[in-house]
């Protein structure tokens, strides 16, 4: 069953940044995913709005979405996100 990493993140420098999403989309595909949704503008349609970018990833099952996020060259990546952004990301399992 596909699960998914939902993230909300808050850029605060967008130019260090752009190494972060420079090496993702690399070793998402890696590990068997692929961007749905990664950031562009978001349409309030009910509540607070978002205020923040939103990516959320496909990934086959869980445990490759936990490989992906365990893996030692995300760990890495890691640091380049949480030096020029704040954030939160989830594993949200699919449905059957």
């Amino acid at each position: 069953m596909a699960a998914y990493v939902l993230a909300q993140i808050d850029v605060k420098n967008p130019e260090g940044y752009k190494d972060y999403t420079a090496v993702t989309p690399g070793l998402i595909a890696k590990h068997g995913g692929k961007f749905l949704v990664r950031g562009g503008e978001v349409e309030t349609l009910e509540g607070e709005g978002a205020g923040r970018r939103i990516v959320l990833i496909e990934f086959p099952d869980k445990e490759t979405a936990k490989g992906f996020y365990d893996s030692p060259e995300y760990q890495e990546a890691i640091k380049l996100r949480q030096a020029n952004a704040e954030g939160s990301l989830w594993l949200l399992p699919g449905v059957e």
